[in-house]
């Protein structure tokens, strides 16, 4: 199963405020732990929303909006992309994770869609064209 770990903004990220030394310390020897026992995909952190846009989806309109955007606690600040067997099992590691603002933070779980979570919607073509599209990533990561 792979879960996508979210990392809550606050008002020091959405000010461009970067982390300390030691809380880039802590998040390096985390990832590491995290690369070790086979279970991290991928982790960014995120420049914050005032150097974002949203493109709204209005029928066939798109309309683009410029950040920053408010409610900060609403906002992420960065990521990690695990593969684990359980959702227990990623919110065990969550909880090993540093305090990403070192006051009042939240990180969030969400499980990521596989492809058999679809059903019978997820024709054999659709998966067909979804394996190829994968394997072009693939390639490119390569490149």
């Amino acid at each position: 199963m792979r879960f996508m770990i979210l990392v809550k903004a606050d008002k020091n990220t959405e000010a461009g405020v970067l982390p300390s030394e030691q809380l880039l310390a802590e998040m390096g020897n985390y990832n590491a732990e995290l690369v070790k026992a086979g279970v991290m995909l991928a982790g960014e952190g995120l420049q914050p929303s005032s150097k974002g846009a949203r493109v709204k989806f209005s029928g066939a309109k798109r309309t683009v909006i410029d950040g920053p955007f408010a409610e900060a606690k609403e906002l992420i600040a960065g990521f990690w992309l695990i593969e684990v067997k359980s959702k227990d099992e990623a919110i065990e590691w969550v909880k090993r994770a540093p305090n990403p603002t070192g006051e009042e933070s939240e990180i969030e779980i969400r499980q990521v869609f596989e492809a058999e979570d679809f059903g019978a919607e997820f024709t054999p073509e659709l998966r067909a064209q979804e394996d190829r599209l994968r394997e072009q990533i693939e390639k490119q990561k390569k490149n």
